[in-house]
């Protein structure tokens, strides 16, 4: 393994390890009470730990949190937490001078088998140590050993890696991103590392402390949603979030939440973003990919309907997956059921909801475009108006996903939402007949687009019924 490999680390006094942090920096460093770049996000821990004399600046009054942290940097971390022979030598390592401010530090680390090289011999000194290769430091500095099977999208379920990344998780010292990764081969940077060391030493910057408690989870509801780094637009932006991004939120201030971001905190407006479906799992709807087999549907500029329709529903199945909603595929290849057995078929599989997705066309006239969504109200008053919300909240999502004519919401009894018991609505993604939405509807990025206006539509309307 291509990695810093720590064997053994004896028990330490928490005072001695955070003077690792130290040797970050060149011997020309000063102390600062205030430096000039501390990110607003961990503007608390940083200062924490510059007030109780554990981390300094550089002598231009920065801090420099985007620089990465480096293994020669982390052999002499590890060196001087040990009390290791620090003084420049000779190596095992080829790439490794002995002019190298880190090369005694390197070679005890060495002869110690605290770290090992690469397989060529070499050691690598200026690669950048990851998060991985960080959590074995952490939980064998901190002597941690409480697990609790944190699992992450990007690490093994077993192994060393898997073990020492779940002890920091567990510990509350190091936490992973909103997309249920850790990415351990993401280079460490200062600002991460002093994070770190804070949450160690005063339990209320913990990730997982009684203060940072995830108290709900919601989903981004617009398009792009920027990220700051306190709960305002005053605070500077960190970073974006796209439509349908699930977020955990540990407060709410005000208008802003602060939610779990890139191992750290960050903050949003809390009028882009909603509640998940709150069902648990208790309601189904049914999607239905119109015409298949020998009924293509529409077809021009190169497209056929029957394929757009079967490829955005099977995306919004997806979407739904990974939601609290149950699906029910009326087909799911090029497959085909008649009107009514449609309607029967979701009747039967137990739906509560239907939806039917299309792609329009005009011959006899190009210049049509944009996106229309049916209900039928020929029907009982609730399940009627019912259908009105869904196709409303449908219709407003895929119209600004697709950046296309808002044709607006139609009452027609089409058979296969006029005839069906449920809640239903019919949306029409765009014209074949239009080279624009022809465009669109042919492109997999407008598709997935589409797809995710439906989920978050379907979203709405369960959000707003239950």
């Amino acid at each position: 393994m291509n990695q810093i490999m720590v064997r053994k680390i004896v028990p330490l006094l928490f005072a001695t390890f955070v003077l690792m942090l130290a040797s970050f920096l060149p011997a020309n460093v000063v102390h600062a009470n205030s430096l000039s770049d501390i990110p607003d996000r961990s503007a608390d821990e940083i200062n924490y730990l510059i007030d109780k004399g554990t981390v300094t600046g550089y002598p231009d009054g920065t801090y420099r949190p985007k620089n990465s942290v480096t293994r020669q940097e982390a052999a002499t971390m590890v060196g001087r937490a040990l009390g290791l022979n620090g003084t420049k030598r000779s190596t095992s390592f080829p790439d490794v001078s002995s002019s190298l401010y880190a090369s005694g530090y390197i070679q005890s680390a060495y002869e110690q088998k605290i770290i090992t090289g690469y397989p060529d011999g070499t050691y690598q000194p200026r690669n950048e140590i990851t998060r991985g290769e960080m959590a074995y430091l952490i939980s064998k500095a901190f002597n941690l050993d409480e697990t609790t099977g944190n699992k992450y999208s990007d690490v093994p379920n077993s192994g060393a890696l898997s073990k020492a990344i779940d002890k920091v998780s567990t510990a509350g010292i190091a936490n992973g991103y909103p997309d249920g990764s850790f990415k351990p081969q993401k280079s460490i940077t200062r600002e991460e590392y002093a994070l770190l060391v804070a949450r160690g030493m005063n339990p209320k910057y913990k990730v997982d402390g009684e203060d940072l408690e995830v108290i709900d989870e919601k989903v981004v509801s617009t398009g792009i949603l920027n990220v700051r780094s306190g709960p305002g637009t005053n605070y500077s932006k960190i970073g974006q979030l796209t439509e349908g991004a699930v977020i955990k939120i540990y407060k709410e201030i005000g208008s802003w939440v602060m939610f779990a971001y890139n191992g750290s905190t960050a903050y949003v407006h809390g009028a882009y973003i909603m509640d998940k479906p709150s069902n648990n799992g208790g309601h189904t709807i049914a999607i239905d990919a119109g015409h298949g087999d020998h009924d293509p549907g529409a077809s021009d500029n190169g497209l056929v309907e029957k394929e757009i329709n079967l490829d955005v529903a099977k995306r919004v199945r997806d979407y739904l997956n990974n939601s609290n909603i149950n699906v029910v595929m009326t087909r799911d290849d090029d497959t085909f059921l008649e009107l009514d057995e449609r309607v029967d078929y979701a009747v039967d599989h137990g739906a509560d909801t239907f939806l039917s997705i299309h792609s329009n066309a005009f011959p006899n006239n190009e210049d049509v475009s944009g996106v229309e969504t049916y209900y039928s109200s020929a029907a009982l008053s609730e399940r009627a108006y019912d259908s009105y919300k869904l196709a409303h909240f449908i219709q407003n999502r895929v119209v600004e996903a697709m950046n296309a004519k808002d044709r607006g919401v139609k009452d027609i009894p089409y058979r296969v939402i006029h005839a069906t018991p449920l809640p239903s609505a019919l949306v029409e993604l765009g014209f074949v007949t239009n080279d624009s939405d022809a465009y669109k509807l042919g492109s997999s990025y407008y598709r997935d687009r589409a797809a995710k206006a439906i989920y978050l539509g379907i979203v709405d309307y369960y959000n707003w019924k239950y």
